[in-house]
């Protein structure tokens, strides 16, 4: 489906959706859930998330951690993934988007329609800061792997072993290494990067997270922080840029 493709939806407020999901958080989701829940970045990769602020956390019983009865607690901040549902955004490497009407949960009181078009249904749901703020973050994809190219002689290393191994470490929930870069990239408060606005932040973000990659001397650490920001952005591990 596209952008113009025949689309409504009217949410009932069952609080349905908010369960038993699985759901990637780009920084900038993560930088959207701490101004919404009134917390730095740091307490918010805790509180609400795992895989170093990568995914959504869920409760043992299946519900989202912000989930309180049936009203989301940081709805003014809610990820990316929540402004789309009911509809699931795939890219491919060279971004361009299309978009699958995903399957309502069991007994949900979502009301699906052709009373519009998915353009309209996105427009309110505030999507397009989201989707210009992880473009921006995709670019930095590039930038590592050309730092990983000048450090690693790939005619002594097997290139695809490699990246097999950072794809490992990357979407490991636990017992992984430590690596700062990931630290920075879901913690921008933690880096002196937050400001009034949520633009100038992600500008001053950006700022210093390429002045991280470009002095890192580790290109394990730079693998495994290109295979996660790509996942978090939508892309496969070994795409994005």
């Amino acid at each position: 489906m596209e952008r113009s493709s025949s689309f409504s939806y009217t949410c009932n407020q069952c609080g349905l959706c908010c369960r038993d999901k699985v759901i990637t958080l780009s920084p900038y989701d993560v930088m959207r859930i701490a101004r919404a829940a009134g917390i730095s970045t740091s307490e918010a990769v805790r509180k609400y998330t795992l895989r170093r602020g990568s995914l959504f956390k869920f409760r043992d019983e299946g519900s989202c951690v912000a989930l309180e009865g049936t009203a989301c607690t940081i709805h003014q901040g809610r990820p990316l993934a929540c402004r789309l549902y009911p509809l699931g955004l795939q890219r491919t490497p060279d971004g361009a988007e299309s978009f699958i009407r995903l399957e309502p949960a069991s007994g949900s009181l979502g009301i699906y329609g052709v009373n519009g078009t998915i353009a309209d249904f996105l427009e309110p749901q505030g999507v397009r800061k989201y989707l210009d703020a992880n473009e921006a973050y995709r670019k930095l994809i590039p930038l590592m792997r050309e730092r990983i190219a000048a450090l690693v002689d790939f005619e002594t290393v097997e290139p695809r072993e490699f990246e097999r191994a950072a794809i490992r470490e990357a979407l490991t929930e636990a017992n992984f290494d430590p690596n700062p870069l990931i630290d920075a990239l879901f913690d921008p408060d933690g880096h002196g990067c937050s400001r009034a606005s949520l633009d100038t932040t992600v500008t001053a973000h950006l700022a210093v997270l390429e002045a991280i990659i470009r002095a890192e001397e580790r290109p394990a650490i730079l693998a495994t922080a290109a295979a996660l920001l790509a996942v978090s952005l939508g892309y496969a591990p070994r795409s994005g840029g």
